[in-house]
């Protein structure tokens, strides 16, 4: 009874998902497929995505949301030029972290945690009944995860595909908690998508074929 009560609930917002969310949803889509394919297209897919969930999230008051759809456009664009062939460059190949880009990636971890709480404090300090609940806290910490998840990705670094999948494996159920299924959806097939996308680029860089 419960197991058909939650699919029912589901299948309910799947119907009322508006045509911006399916567009966003389905561009975001193809944005992970090219990325798992070590294709440019990633970034204008993506570009394309996150522009619709920055209007989607403001409307429904997911600020944190909205704000890391925006710095999404602006690492994609840094992405794209990071990943574009250039004359008299080499091109950019598959790497692992070393110590340097573990010491920048906590602290932007850290940094981005902060400074979302103290927006979200600024901003919704008055909304009690969205304090009452985890979500700011989940939602800071899957937010800062994918922050760190876009810069490795624009590095091409290996271990981006491990932040997306644990920033993944959360976002599932919070978003169908904030009643956004079909992106809870999405979500599902990204977790799919980044396991595939690790194992792909584990490969490649192991065969030095990036």
């Amino acid at each position: 009874m419960i197991l058909h009560t939650v699919f029912q609930n589901f299948w309910d917002n799947i119907l009322n998902t508006s045509l911006p969310e399916f567009i966003a949803v389905v561009f975001g889509l193809l944005s992970v497929w090219y990325a798992r394919k070590e294709k440019i297209l990633v970034y204008p897919t993506g570009i394309i995505s996150v522009v619709i969930y920055v209007y989607i999230c403001f409307n429904v008051k997911l600020y944190a949301d909205a704000g890391i759809n925006l710095f999404y456009f602006v690492m994609s664009v840094y992405g794209w030029y990071r990943w574009a062939k250039k004359k008299d460059l080499p091109v950019l190949k598959i790497t692992t972290c070393n110590k340097k880009d573990w010491f920048v990636v906590i602290g932007m971890f850290i940094l981005s945690m902060i400074v979302i709480i103290i927006l979200l404090k600024i901003f919704k300090k008055d909304d009690i009944e969205y304090w009452s609940t985890k979500v700011p806290y989940i939602d800071t910490f899957t937010t800062s995860v994918f922050i760190v998840g876009m810069w490795l990705m624009a590095l091409k670094k290996i271990k981006n595909w491990i932040a997306w999948i644990i920033g993944d494996v959360i976002s599932i159920p919070l978003f169908a908690y904030k009643g956004l299924a079909f992106t809870g959806f999405q979500f599902t097939a990204f977790l799919v998508l980044a396991i595939m996308g690790y194992i792909s680029w584990r490969k490649k860089l192991k065969e030095g074929k990036s």
